[in-house]
């Protein structure tokens, strides 16, 4: 492989590597909004009220899944 050929390969994997610290960095950041936002949302009082009714809702919306997949067999 000639010289030239090689250091593009290298040169492009050097910006892959650097998307990819990036992307990294954009995930961690997301993430500790992720936490800090749920924690802000625990402290709102009705909290655990609409935790209660959310997990009410799945419930039943995955009942009615099942029925449709009995349905549909």
């Amino acid at each position: 492989m000639k010289e030239n050929k090689l250091i593009e390969m290298w040169k492009r994997v050097e910006i892959l590597g650097a998307n990819q610290q990036q992307i990294i960095q954009e995930m961690q950041n997301m993430k500790d909004l992720l936490i800090g936002t749920l924690e802000t949302l625990k402290r709102i009082p009705g909290y655990e009220k609409a935790l209660d009714q959310l997990k009410e809702d799945t419930q039943k919306d995955s009942g009615n899944k099942e029925k449709k997949l009995e349905n549909v067999e």
